[in-house]
């Protein structure tokens, strides 16, 4: 295998994806105060499949590869895009954006656990069973102790459970992506997938929301903007990580810890009313420590 320059290495690309994506909390908060969840969604990664098209370089080839395996980019979409945003967005919608960026800062153990169940690669030994029962324990911690700064704890609650089920989502949906192989490049599956997802979750949200289009103030699309381009490059970049051949799912998700940890401290500072609970924080550590217990070992070895 060639050897690649440090800005193409896998290390590389994911801790990139993953502070863009951590920035997202905030953008999605702004957001949702002018529009419903699944409309907001949509339109945001149907733009995002359109700017990823004009970098895709052999789109014919990929069309022709694409009517051989639209079943496989079809369940990518529904996984990846269609459950997980969804989910997410609607989840989003009823949590304080450093809850949520700490909730889905969680997805590599639901990575990790499912990764045991449906590859049979990832044996669950004592050690990873523990980091299991410490990171979910931080979720619950924080899904049980009442937010100060919120009014309903219930439907943060609520909130939360939609999050963690949009978290299964998107393990399942690393898993398809890795074990999917079409021959299809990365940059053009990411721009289909992603674009008929925001399509389907647009149809969705006419029929559960109802029409809400009209003016709307200039943040509402600076927002957009910002998480339609984070949507093309992350999602981009995380699909050649996950195609590469020497990449194993669960390991590379070990550097999504960072995303909780970013994505809380910038909404504390940039979200008002949003303030720091010692829970929270506690939860955080304890999420962050379980991914690194089970993963980190071998990471640094990787590094090395």
């Amino acid at each position: 295998m060639p050897k690649r320059s440090f800005y193409s290495t896998s290390i590389f690309l994911a801790v990139l994806a993953c502070i863009l994506w951590s920035t997202a909390f905030v953008g999605i908060k702004i957001g949702l105060r002018y529009s419903g969840p699944l409309q907001f969604a949509g339109i945001r990664f149907m733009i995002s499949g359109l700017i990823i098209l004009p970098f895709c370089t052999n789109i014919k080839n990929d069309m022709i590869l694409l009517k051989k395996n639209i079943r496989k980019i079809f369940l990518i979409s529904l996984f990846q895009t269609v459950l997980l945003y969804g989910f997410f967005y609607t989840g989003m919608d009823k949590t304080p954006a450093a809850i949520g960026a700490i909730i889905v800062g969680g997805g590599p153990l639901f990575v990790a656990v499912l990764a045991h169940f449906i590859t049979g690669k990832d044996p669950l030994t004592l050690r990873k069973s523990l980091a299991l029962i410490i990171g979910f324990g931080g979720i619950i911690l924080i899904a049980i102790v009442k937010d100060k700064t919120v009014e309903n704890h219930t439907t943060v609650v609520t909130g939360i459970l939609l999050l963690i089920t949009g978290n299964l989502a998107g393990s399942y949906g690393n898993i398809l992506i890795s074990k999917t192989k079409t021959g299809i490049s990365p940059l053009f599956t990411n721009a289909i997938q992603i674009f008929a997802g925001g399509f389907i979750l647009l149809i969705l949200s006419f029929l559960i929301e109802g029409f809400e289009f009209g003016a709307k103030p200039f943040e509402y699309y600076l927002s957009l903007g910002w998480l339609s381009f984070i949507s093309a490059v992350a999602f981009s970049v995380w699909f050649v990580v996950l195609s590469r051949p020497e990449i194993k799912v669960s390991e590379i998700n070990v550097w999504k810890f960072m995303i909780p940890m970013l994505g809380a401290i910038l909404s504390w500072i940039i979200i008002k009313n949003e303030r720091p609970q010692l829970n929270t924080i506690v939860g955080m550590i304890f999420i962050a420590a379980s991914i690194l217990i089970i993963f980190g070992r071998k990471q640094n070895k990787s590094i090395r």
